[in-house]
């Protein structure tokens, strides 16, 4: 079992509570918290909708959730006892007068705790009721005081760089910055946590994690599935806006940080939003050099007929969305001056998987004869984030033999086979870390303004610029030719499936 402090009393409101995250996500988190011991000893968790459910009825569904969705099923009557501390409150979250039930509930949770408990309010909803509720909340007397009470907010967060600012604006008019938690479920991830260990604690590692030994950086985020009836979500958003300006610009900065004096939660984020405000901004008549789109078409996926983009529901029959986006990103600074950092993203490509490369520079082969060095590759250190979760580094080695010939090996720690049944799900970390007030993998207002800064030149020339040739790719592909062409022109080639075809 997991270790974890014991958290003062908590009341959580899930606004969007009968909604579909917190079936599949939230209520499975909660309830795995619940069985490794690191809930409160005083909890209360309201869902928030406007569908009919009485409490058992909600209890129910979300117990279906459990059985399907959750790393722990149930064991030994553990629901019963979790679902105690469950209800559903069906009211208007638009309405002001509806916020006095939420504060009896408040209350009533306090004078059975015997202590002002911390009072967290979960935005599970679409975008556009956010500013409602926030300002609803912000009326409740048991929002006065900041230290007990905090707001988490889901992505998208903004649609471009002009919303996200008026998002924050809106927010920090009610709230401070340290009760405001911008989640990003990617950062909750066990090995992208990882990457600050790998890096910060091993001598092996930081001294060669600069321009002088790393030749370049690859980050992957590929899915093998589509839009999964989700077009008319994904028609306004697009893989740019989706994957890279958030989760991918997040493992950037992870990667390319500058090594913090301590891990309090604003070193942390000083250090990344370092790394935005370094990454060049692409001038717009460059946008073609540095960047490529595409959208896939019809085809077979995985011996399945599948429908091309622009025949999904939801979409429009002539959409210029991308379904698939790659950048070749630089940082000026003194680390990562001329270092490429080459990311890429779609949806109907070959393998489902998350996954970032560091190529090192390569060693000189003088000294070897010819045959010893046809297999020859510069060393690399490759880390899963999904769906293996593993950090594999690459290096050469003699074949045994008389001859001297060298062959790539693999050193590999996998999370499975090193901690058995110990990995939580990324919301498990993310909704502990609320629930204790740590907001350290958790977005800052100014990081999330950074990385729009860094794509809306992009997303300016794409919004302007329809492509001509959609559909570009086909499904159970690696994407279109535009992005083979990016890296190649720079000698170089996409590492797929770094972390698959390892030696155990």
């Amino acid at each position: 079992m997991l270790d974890y402090k014991k958290l003062s009393p908590t009341v959580l409101f899930i606004f969007g509570g009968s909604g579909d995250l917190n079936y599949r996500k939230l209520n499975p988190a909660l309830y795995n918290l619940f069985l490794d011991n690191a809930m409160p000893d005083h909890f209360s968790i309201v869902g928030i909708g406007r569908s009919e459910f009485s409490d058992a009825d909600y209890k129910k569904k979300l117990k279906e959730g459990i059985d399907q969705f959750s790393r722990i099923k149930d064991s030994n009557g553990a629901w019963k006892e979790f679902s105690k501390h469950l209800s559903y409150l069906k009211m208007d979250a638009t309405n002001p007068e509806e916020y006095k039930r939420l504060s009896k509930i408040a209350k009533e949770k306090e004078d059975e705790a015997g202590d002002h408990p911390n009072v967290i309010f979960y935005m599970a909803v679409a975008p556009q009721l956010v500013p409602a509720i926030v300002k609803n909340i912000a009326t409740m007397k048991e929002c006065q005081e900041r230290k007990y009470t905090r707001i988490v907010v889901e992505k998208p967060f903004g649609h471009d760089l002009k919303s996200a600012k008026d998002m924050n604006q809106m927010l920090l008019e009610h709230f401070e910055e340290e009760q405001v938690y911008r989640i990003d479920h990617y950062l909750g991830k066990e090995t992208v946590q990882n990457i600050l260990a790998l890096r910060f604690a091993n001598a092996l590692f930081e001294p060669l994690w600069n321009r002088h030994y790393i030749d370049h950086v690859q980050i992957t985020a590929s899915e093998t599935v589509g839009v999964e009836g989700r077009g008319g979500y994904y028609e306004t958003s697009g893989a740019l806006r989706d994957m890279i300006q958030n989760h991918i610009l997040q493992l950037v900065c992870m990667i390319a940080m500058e090594p913090p004096v301590s891990f309090n939660a604003n070193e942390i984020r000083n250090k990344k939003v370092d790394v935005l405000n370094a990454i060049r901004r692409i001038a717009k008549d460059q946008v073609q050099e540095y960047a490529a789109r595409g959208q896939y078409g019809s085809g077979w996926m995985q011996g399945e007929k599948v429908p091309g983009y622009r025949e999904e529901k939801g979409t429009d029959p002539k959409s210029a969305t991308e379904t698939f986006a790659a950048v070749k990103f630089y940082i000026d600074n003194w680390r990562w001056e001329g270092v490429p950092f080459y990311v890429r993203t779609g949806k109907r490509l070959h393998e489902k998987s998350t996954e970032l490369t560091i190529q090192f520079k390569p060693a000189p082969d003088f000294a070897f004869p010819k045959e010893a060095t046809e297999t020859w590759r510069p060393n690399r250190l490759s880390v899963g984030i999904s769906p293996e979760m593993d950090i594999c580094l690459s290096f050469q080695a003699k074949r045994p033999g008389q001859a001297m010939v060298l062959n790539p090996v693999n050193m590999i720690f996998n999370y499975e086979d090193t901690y058995k049944g110990e990995e939580p799900e990324a919301y498990e970390t993310l909704l502990y870390d609320v629930m204790d007030g740590d907001p350290t993998l958790f977005m800052r207002a100014d990081q999330v303004e950074a990385a729009w800064e860094v794509v809306m030149p992009i997303l300016e020339v794409w919004g302007k610029r329809k492509p001509l040739n959609f559909p570009n790719y086909s499904p159970d592909s690696w994407g279109p030719e535009d992005a083979e062409a990016l890296i190649a022109r720079d000698g170089h080639n996409w590492i797929s499936q770094p972390t698959k075809q390892k030696e155990k």
